[in-house]
């Protein structure tokens, strides 16, 4: 092992750093069924700013051949935590990068960021194949204090 690696606190660096979003196969792609996923400590920076921006990320979906795999969104997700990028691109750069991993029937991302400057933010992306027709919940407003 060399002398970085032994650094206190550079491990979990060090996995962000490498990390790749993941699949794996669905188990019941015969079926529609939705995936609800909640990332309450979401940061970014601003790219104006440079000041930091926290949100909440919700991911709905219906998969079809693949789902995620959650310790690969994780650490995912964590990488935006150095990243300049506005709320508004946000859930849109996430969804972009889902659908091309995942190719799911349907999927929503909502980038749910705390007041900033008096400014509340919620940000909706949503995709759909065109012949989808299963369900499409509601969004709901996280749970503080998961």
């Amino acid at each position: 092992m060399d002398e970085q690696n032994r650094r206190p606190g550079r491990y979990g660096i060090d996995e962000i750093e490498a990390s790749q979003l993941e699949r794996w196969p669905n188990a019941h792609a015969g079926r529609d069924y939705v995936v609800h996923l909640e990332t309450p400590e979401f940061t970014c920076l601003c790219p104006r700013s440079g000041f930091p921006d926290f949100a909440t990320i919700t991911v709905d979906y219906v998969p079809d051949q693949y789902v995620v795999e959650l310790k690969s969104l994780k650490l995912y997700i964590n990488k935006y935590r150095n990243r300049q990028i506005s709320h508004e691109a946000t859930p849109n750069v996430i969804l972009d990068d889902l659908i091309t991993l995942l190719e799911p029937r349907w999927m929503r991302v909502v980038a749910d960021f705390t007041v900033r400057g008096n400014i509340k933010t919620i940000v909706f992306a949503e995709h759909a194949l065109p012949e989808y027709k299963g369900p499409r919940p509601e969004y709901r407003r996280p749970v503080t204090g998961l």
